[in-house]
């Protein structure tokens, strides 16, 4: 089949790799346009540019997907059907109709749940137990079109945002090759998404990382575990130092009668956190400007001591 693939991150580059190594015929890749990254601001391509490029492929990056003179170009390329994976832009109707087999997007949850920027994250957030891939036929909406295949995958309990995500875009990538085989003279097999049963995933932002002592530690570890790689969970210490929980455990000690947010030092030297429900034992933290580090350096470098307090602010500090 004749495709034109569109993607910009990570989650995307598996599906790249698959459909260059597959039967199908790639006419051109479309990526966002190179951004300024870092200190010293240099312009970076994206992630599937550079795997585009040592494939050799025609790349496409246009700076808005509806400008007349790339709508042109696409129609030039003649793709039967248009894959899209975590592209960045919603596409207009005028890009829609161009494939006769259909624009065909992948999206990591299961739909109708979790619509949005941000599913990965959002669902272990939520603590859910399972998530999935949806290959969809793409239409205006937001996530809205009609699903041609689905596969759900457990969340396990050491997963994070960065091992969910790795893990469902290899599953996606081998997903979207099977609703491809069932495009048959036009767009693939599809039925509508159950409406009643939508939940939305918007963008994380920086304040969603901070923690809420109040919550129990169930949750807290959820934030925790979601939140990486961006924007991290945080908290405050000693006056006002800002300091990111990495990674955290539960544990059983008692921590009945102390203010929320309160900490123990253990025998062991680790940090124990009093929450909502139960407590947390802190494994990796990063204070501000500092490299991540061990409970037990943290104690030692900034001489914390149990009675000491962890706490939530109104103000972000970007660090």
């Amino acid at each position: 089949m004749q495709l034109v693939f569109m993607g910009t991150s990570e989650f995307a580059v598996p599906t790249l790799e698959t459909l260059v190594s597959s039967e199908h015929n790639l006419s051109g890749v479309v990526t966002q346009p190179d951004r300024a990254s870092g200190r010293g601001q240099k312009l970076m391509p994206s992630a599937v540019k550079k795997a585009a490029l040592a494939h050799e492929l025609s790349i496409y990056q246009p700076e808005r997907v509806r400008d007349a003179a790339f709508i042109q170009i696409l129609n030039q390329l003649n793709p039967e059907a248009i894959v899209i994976a975590a592209y960045g832009q919603i596409l207009p109707k005028r890009v829609l109709d161009i494939p006769p087999y259909g624009c065909i997007n992948i999206h990591p949850s299961l739909l109708p749940k979790y619509r949005g920027a941000a599913p990965i994250q959002r669902a272990i957030i939520n603590g859910e137990r399972t998530t999935g891939v949806t290959i969809m036929l793409m239409d205006e909406g937001e996530d809205t079109g009609d699903i041609i295949l689905q596969t759900e995958v457990e969340i396990f309990a050491d997963d994070t945002a960065i091992t969910l995500h790795d893990k469902l875009a290899q599953i996606a990538a081998d997903l979207l090759l099977k609703a491809l085989a069932l495009a048959k003279n036009g767009p693939p097999p599809h039925y509508p998404q159950n409406e009643s049963e939508a939940t939305y995933a918007p963008k994380l932002t920086k304040e969603d990382g901070l923690i809420d002592w109040s919550k129990s530690a169930i949750q807290i570890r959820n934030l925790v575990r979601g939140t990486l790689p961006w924007p991290e969970a945080y908290t405050y210490f000693g006056e006002g130092k800002l300091l990111k929980i990495l990674s955290c455990e539960f544990t059983e000690i008692p921590m009945m009668e102390v203010t929320l947010g309160t900490i123990y030092i253990t025998d062991e030297k680790e940090v124990a956190v009093k929450t909502g429900e139960g407590a947390i034992l802190l494994k990796t933290v990063q204070p501000a400007n500092k490299q991540p580090m061990n409970t037990k350096d943290f104690i030692n470098g900034y001489r914390i001591k149990t009675g000491d307090q962890l706490d939530c602010r109104l103000s972000i500090v970007d660090c």
